[in-house]
């Protein structure tokens, strides 16, 4: 099982990771012993890398390289072995200066989020103000065209329609059509959609069984329908840092994330799909071909239990989860109790520190 490392294999998976992290380069088990932190040969490390390697968590990507993390590494990593980040003095008076500026207006108050976010983490950064207006598919019809095609019509709560027609992959008869529609309807009409997860997307999938690959395209077109993708409440930051990395050399693969970010309505639905606490996507669990090789992390931020927006970061996968976590949960924290009328306040400022909680991507945590 995925999770059922002995201590030693978990040591030297996260010694490697937080390495790679730091270097950018490959590593290999005579790193791992120069630091004397681990009391055990070379060759044995070197053994315990192999099986890690084998077991999915680790890959060489040269014959005479070291080794670098896969996505399931890092899932394990942010999962069972990052540790909390505490926030430095100067880190703190970053976050504090912004949330004590004064403002009362959301969208500043994001904006400024975002720049404070580029900034600290040395990422892209994304700011999302939640569009009001129409935010609920009240019903939905699906009608079977042919064995790759059918037509979707959305039904919004002011009474307007949006009609979309889906071509799909995998061939499908008026059957597959029909239980699309009681699912679509069973599950999501009438729910606001800034507050459905990942979690209860997989079960929407799960219900569909064979066919809940579906359910990832109609969702982008739901989001689109309600409008929540509008240029002006979507912000981004530190767009130009993505060339610092190596993993964006690659004009190709850069051209493609650029091309995402313009069009945001991809990145609106998958903020929208978050959990309540920090919700950390690597790689492929984004579900958008442009970010397969980049993690996204973000947060929604909840004001009297309603979504009011989001802050989060896009970068390599090979990125500091613990100190973008720690970030994160301290801005919008922060934003949260400003927006919050003194009434409703909480006592407890927000935890700098915490980085542990429900970090979640394509999975439920185990």
């Amino acid at each position: 099982m995925e999770y059922e490392l002995s201590s030693r294999k978990r040591a030297i998976l996260k010694a490697v990771i937080d390495a790679y992290i730091e270097s950018g380069e490959p590593v290999g088990s005579k790193a791992l012993t120069q630091g004397q932190q681990f009391e055990i040969s070379s060759a044995t490390i070197r053994n315990e890398m192999a099986d890690l390697e084998a077991l999915g968590y680790l890959e060489q990507p040269h014959t005479s390289a070291g080794r670098i993390p896969t996505e399931l590494g890092y899932r394990f990593y942010v999962d069972c072995l990052m540790q909390d980040y505490a926030l430095s003095s100067g880190e703190l008076a970053q976050l504090n200066a912004m949330l004590k500026a004064k403002t009362a207006e959301l969208d500043k108050m994001l904006q400024n989020a975002g720049k404070i976010m580029a900034n600290l983490t040395n990422y892209t950064a994304i700011a999302v103000k939640q569009q009001g207006g129409a935010g609920t598919v009240t019903r939905f019809s699906v009608t079977f065209i042919d064995e790759h095609d059918f037509l979707l019509v959305m039904v919004l709560d002011d009474r307007s329609a949006v009609t979309r027609f889906v071509r799909t992959e995998t061939a499908i008869d008026e059957n597959v059509t029909e239980a699309l529609e009681r699912t679509l309807n069973a599950f999501i009409a009438g729910k606001d959609l800034s507050l459905i997860t990942l979690p209860y997307l997989m079960q929407v999938e799960k219900s569909l069984g064979s066919y809940g690959a579906l359910i990832s395209p109609i969702m982008k077109f739901i989001y689109e329908a309600v409008g929540s993708a509008s240029e002006k409440d979507v912000h981004f930051d530190g767009v130009d840092k993505l060339l610092e990395y190596p993993e964006f050399t690659d004009s190709s693969k850069l051209k493609e994330v650029l091309g995402m970010i313009d069009r945001k309505s991809e990145l609106v639905g998958l903020l929208s799909g978050g959990e309540e606490d920090v919700t950390i996507c690597i790689g492929r669990e984004n579900g958008v071909e442009a970010l397969a090789g980049s993690s996204l992390v973000f947060k929604k931020i909840v004001v009297d239990g309603k979504v009011v927006g989001a802050v989060g970061v896009i970068g390599p996968c090979r990125m500091d989860y613990s100190k973008v976590v720690s970030a994160i949960r301290y801005l919008s924290g922060g934003i949260e109790s400003a927006m919050t009328p003194v009434s409703d306040k909480r006592l407890a400022p927000p935890d700098a520190g915490k980085t542990g909680g429900n970090t979640t991507g394509g999975k439920d945590d185990p």
